[in-house]
C-alpha cells in the first residue's frame, strides 16, 4: 500500500472512494461542486493507493497545525477494510498536522466500535449546529 499526502486529489476520485466506502450515505453525493469545495477547503488529504495506483482509502482533515485537527472524512473501500488502512491514514494525518494537536472526529454510526479498537478515546461532550439550507 502506498500512503501519501495528496493536496490536489481530483473530485472524481473523492466521489468514487466515498461511494466505495460507507460515507456516501452521509455526504452530498448529488452535488459535485459541494464535494469539490470540501476537497479544496481541506488542510490535509491523505490517501492510500494499492500497487496499481487505485485509491482505496482517504482521510481529509482541517487543522490549525498547533492545537486541533478535525478528521472530517475517513473512507476506506469496503473491499479493503480490515487491512489497517484506516489506522495508517489517521496516523499520517496526525503526524502531518502535528502530534501535539488533538485529533477529533465524529464517528459514523457503523464505525462506533472501530475507534476504541485503534486507541482513540470517546468524548461525551460534542455539540453541533446541523447544516442549514441544504
Amino acid at each position: 500500500m502506498n500512503y501519501a499526502i495528496e493536496p490536489d486529489l481530483q473530485t472524481a476520485e473523492f466521489i468514487d472512494i466515498l461511494r466505495r466506502s460507507t460515507l456516501a450515505e452521509r455526504r452530498p453525493m448529488d452535488d459535485a461542486d459541494h464535494l469539490a469545495q470540501m476537497l479544496s477547503g481541506a488542510d490535509l488529504i491523505a490517501t492510500a493507493r494499492d500497487e496499481n495506483g487505485k485509491l482505496v482509502g482517504l482521510a481529509r482533515a482541517i487543522t490549525d497545525f498547533a492545537y486541533c485537527t478535525y478528521l472530517s472524512d475517513l473512507a476506506v473501500d469496503v473491499a479493503s477494510q480490515g487491512l489497517g488502512i484506516g489506522r495508517q491514514l489517521i496516523q499520517l494525518i496526525h503526524q502531518k498536522a502535528g502530534l501535539n494537536t488533538r485529533l477529533i472526529l465524529l464517528a459514523a454510526p457503523a464505525a462506533q466500535s472501530y475507534y476504541p479498537h485503534i486507541g482513540m478515546e470517546k468524548h461525551e461532550s460534542c455539540w453541533m449546529i446541523p447544516p442549514q439550507g441544504l
